[in-house]
Formats: C-alpha cells, sequence, structure tokens
C-alpha cells in the first residue's frame, strides 16, 4: 500500500466512524408543536416585512384553549390559529373593521398552504355587523355556527376540534413541568430594564421571575439578556397568579439583540390566570400559558412567535392600533417532559416528535426576584433535562425545517459516507493484491 494510500485511509475511516455520533434532535413542545412543518418552510424566516411569500408553514402558529376575542385595534393573526372554544370579532368602531387570519399584509410571510385550514374552532364563529374576518386562500372551519361576513371558504364541522383537544391537557402539563425546571441565571428588575444574566455556559438558560417586567408606575422597559451562549434556549418561567410584560424591546429589522434570541426564547406562564403582554414594540419570543382558566391579553404592535394558551384570548386593546400576530416557529430544546403520547389529528401529515435519551438531574443555583440585588437559592428538582444538544446555531438566523427532515438528512449523510469508506478500502486491498 502506497503512502497516499494509506493517508486517505487514515483520513476516511475516522470521519466515517465519526459521523456515526448523530447529535440529538431537540425537544419541541407537546405534539411537535414550535418548528415550522411541511415541506414549503424556508431555510430562514426573515424579519417582519410586507414583501412576497418566502415558503409555507403548515404548523400551529396560535393555539387557544378557550375563546378567542378581537377587540381593540386588532389587525391580524398570521399563521395557523386553532380554536377550542368560539372566535368572537367585535373591533372597536371607528377603526377598521377588517381582520385577517392566515395570511397577513406585513408579517413573517410564510403563511398556511393554499387552501388548508387557516382557523379552527371547537365553537362558533362570530363577526359583529359591519365587520369582516378576511381568510382569503384558506378554509375557516368551525364545530359550532357562523355569523357575519367571512372570506374564504366557510365549513362548518362538528368534529373540527376534536383531533386538537388533547393538545390543552398536554400544553397544560408541559407548562407546569417547566416551571420545575432549577434556575440557571438571574433576574432583576432594575427600573429601566430587567436584566436576566445566564450562567454563560448551560445549553438551557433558565430563569425564575415572580415579578412583573415593566418599568415605574407600570410603564414601558427595557429586556435584556447576558451571559446566553450561541445557540442556547432560554426559558423565562413566570410565576403567580398575574404577570405584565410591558416593553419597548424588539424592533422590526433584528437589529434589537433580544430578536437574535427568538426563535429559541420561550416565556412561560404556569399558573397565571391573567397574562398582559403590552408595550410598543414586536414582542420577541414565543408565549405559552398553562392555565386552563387563564385570560391572555396582547396589545402590543406585534409579536414575533408562536403564541400557545390553555385559557382565553383576548387580542387588541384600546393602546396601540392595528395590533399583528405574526408567525415565528420556536425551534429550542426544552426539558423533558414524561407525558401520554401525542394523539393529536391535524389536517396535514404529522410531524414525529423526536426524543432523547440522555438525561441529568439539574442542580441548585440562585434566582433573584423583583428589584432586590440579594439571592436566594431554589432547591433542585426532579425533573431531567436533555444533554445532549444539537450545534449551536447562528444568533440571527433560524432553522425552518422539520426535525424529521434533519435526522433524515443525518442518516443519509452518514449512509454516503459508509458507503464511500467502504469503497475506498476495496480498492486498496486490490491495488495491494495486484502488487
Amino acid at each position: 500500500m502506497g503512502a497516499m494510500s494509506r493517508a486517505l485511509l487514515a483520513a476516511v475511516v475516522p470521519f466515517v466512524l465519526l459521523t456515526a455520533a448523530v447529535p440529538s434532535v431537540a425537544d419541541p413542545l407537546p405534539g411537535g408543536l414550535g418548528p415550522c412543518a411541511g415541506p414549503a418552510c424556508p431555510g430562514t424566516f426573515p424579519p417582519v416585512n410586507n414583501g412576497p411569500f418566502t415558503g409555507r408553514d403548515e404548523a400551529i402558529n396560535v393555539f387557544v384553549g378557550g375563546t378567542f376575542a378581537v377587540r381593540g385595534g386588532a389587525a391580524e393573526a398570521e399563521g395557523k390559529v386553532v380554536v377550542g372554544g368560539g372566535f368572537d370579532l367585535a373591533k372597536d368602531p371607528g377603526g377598521s373593521a377588517v381582520y385577517n387570519i392566515g395570511i397577513v399584509g406585513v408579517g413573517s410571510r410564510v403563511p398556511p398552504p393554499e387552501g388548508s385550514d387557516f382557523l379552527t374552532t371547537g365553537g362558533s364563529v362570530t363577526v359583529a355587523t359591519g365587520q369582516r374576518l378576511l381568510a382569503d386562500g384558506g378554509v375557516v372551519r368551525h364545530a359550532g355556527p357562523a355569523t357575519g361576513t367571512i372570506t374564504g371558504k366557510s365549513v362548518q364541522d362538528s368534529a373540527a376540534f376534536a383531533g386538537f383537544a388533547p393538545l390543552t391537557a398536554q400544553l397544560q402539563a408541559a407548562s407546569t413541568c417547566y416551571a420545575t425546571s432549577a434556575a440557571t441565571g438571574t433576574a432583576v428588575n432594575q427600573g429601566h430594564q430587567t436584566l436576566f444574566t445566564g450562567d454563560g455556559h448551560s445549553a438551557l438558560q433558565v430563569f425564575t421571575v415572580d415579578f412583573d417586567l415593566v418599568g415605574s408606575g407600570g410603564g414601558q422597559q427595557g429586556i435584556a439578556f447576558a451571559g446566553i451562549p450561541a445557540g442556547a434556549t432560554v426559558l423565562v418561567n413566570l410565576t403567580g397568579d398575574a404577570r405584565k410584560i410591558v416593553t419597548y424591546t424588539g424592533g422590526l429589522d433584528d437589529t434589537d439583540p433580544v430578536n437574535a434570541l427568538r426563535p429559541r426564547l420561550l416565556w412561560n406562564f404556569p399558573t397565571a390566570t391573567s397574562v398582559t403582554i403590552g408595550g410598543l414594540s414586536q414582542f420577541q419570543g414565543s408565549i405559552l400559558v398553562g392555565n386552563p382558566g387563564s385570560t391572555t391579553t396582547v396589545t402590543s404592535p406585534g409579536t414575533a412567535g408562536r403564541l400557545f394558551t390553555t385559557g382565553s384570548l383576548t387580542h387588541g386593546g384600546s393602546t396601540n392600533k392595528g395590533q399583528e400576530l405574526h408567525a415565528y416557529p420556536f425551534t429550542g430544546d426544552l426539558p423533558t417532559c414524561a407525558g401520554p403520547p401525542t394523539t393529536t389529528t391535524t389536517t396535514t401529515p404529522p410531524t414525529t416528535t423526536p426524543t432523547s435519551t440522555s438525561t441529568s438531574t439539574p442542580t441548585s443555583t440562585p434566582t433573584t426576584s423583583g428589584t432586590s440585588d440579594s439571592t436566594s437559592t431554589t432547591p433542585s428538582l426532579p425533573l431531567t433535562t436533555t444533554t445532549n444538544v444539537a450545534p449551536p446555531v447562528d444568533s440571527d438566523s433560524s432553522s425552518g425545517l422539520a426535525s424529521t427532515g434533519a435526522d433524515v438528512g443525518w442518516l443519509t449523510l452518514i449512509g454516503a459516507l459508509f458507503v464511500i469508506g467502504g469503497a475506498l478500502v476495496t480498492v486498496l486491498v486490490r491495488r495491494r493484491r495486484q502488487h
């Protein structure tokens, strides 16, 4: 065997063997919720814009276990919307009389597939006289009656929500589970801003917050993160019966540092009966509300992330005009929470939810609450979290591929490398025999 042949063999064989160690896939929310789904997902979701479509997303962007009320100056909800109760459109008079759903004028511009269900309800759809629900290009599928003006295709189906019903209990259990995660950093309300300081190295950064993210007198304040390693998931657990976030942090062009965390940032409200998201910004990150008896009110000009609540949702208020819910995926790696198998039925091909088998128990870490600078130790809880983490992702981008697609890509690559390695070994053996 010549020197060049030995060198090639030495280089290829270890490479083939090393690539067999496939990194684990992130644990998503229940039912595979969070990532973009379907074959038309874009590689990167663009900043909020009004340009041409950059892809299609079959995943749920807004899930409401209770009722969905459109009020005030609310303008639109992008992506697929699923509601367990009724959908009620009754905006303030004197403003715009329409509410877009599915496809919107300004957002990520990654709508659901053409002709798919843009809105699904387990109850009625009610549109106030003189107002219009616009679902052009899609279907409004409702279990109860529909009254008022609805564009697009309206279909009454008594079983419309049946396949999604298990998600309410699954999301509640997940929200409760996530809240038991030991904190890895501190959060301090400094008045002008709330500063989240991570430990600088954990792949899952966890913060426990028992205060509102508001400024003096309940006004706006900034939100800032420090000590967050590239590619880390950020889980903020906001405890208490009522919580408010009123912020000016977040923008349209993704220049704000918090925007870079958006694909892996989850705001979790496990017990609150009242949740308010307001201010004058494009609120960044996905929202999970775990209390089925809750009401979440969103009055910010826009949100950029998934919105999943087991309770009811009120979109819109008098503080802003043109409030919008924009469709952006959540791709973070969350704690592994044991629960019943997913049985959700959708109108699109189901997404496989991968699991990781390597786990560890979190340790106690200090947390800081309110405006105090003192710290208190949070006891460790018997919650397992994944330790195998996917490679870091650039901070200004998010993966738009479903997790099942990523698995196939790895397997294909591994198979190809083994074939190449085997072929090279065969060639080298033959050459050796010839000599």
